[in-house]
């Protein structure tokens, strides 16, 4: 069992920046893949960016390439989302999720997924 709680998020300017945080509990943190995901109103649930258990592989959505950085600590049992240049569309409560062990970097079984509670990201122009 594995319980996520996110932090971070908050009202920005287009442009500016926020650092997401991702605290997990259990002892399994350091052998499941991580991602975010976002949900902005009115749509789907969608990708954001991935981290592999070494943290040495990351993935990401075309929109948030080049802009935001997922990261992780195993020691500290987190992992983070730097959000830089920061757009309007970014608006979305933001997600973060533990993938059950075998998946691949981005989840496809999202419903087998662990998930935290959402934070609001709210990016103004």
């Amino acid at each position: 069992q594995v319980q996520l709680v996110e932090s971070g998020g908050g009202l920005v300017q287009a442009g500016g920046s926020l650092r997401l945080s991702c605290a997990a509990s259990g002892r399994t943190f350091v052998s499941r893949i991580m991602n975010w995901f976002r949900q902005a109103p009115g749509k789907e649930r969608v990708f954001v960016a991935g981290i592999t258990r070494s943290g040495l592989t990351t993935y990401y959505a075309d929109s948030v390439k080049g802009r935001f950085t997922i990261s992780r600590d195993n020691a500290k049992n987190t992992v983070y989302l730097q959000m830089n240049s920061l757009k309007p569309e970014d608006t979305a409560v933001y997600y973060c999720a533990a993938a059950q062990i075998g998946e691949g970097i981005v989840i496809s079984r999202p419903d087998n997924a662990y998930w935290g509670q959402g934070t609001q990201v709210t990016v103004s122009s």
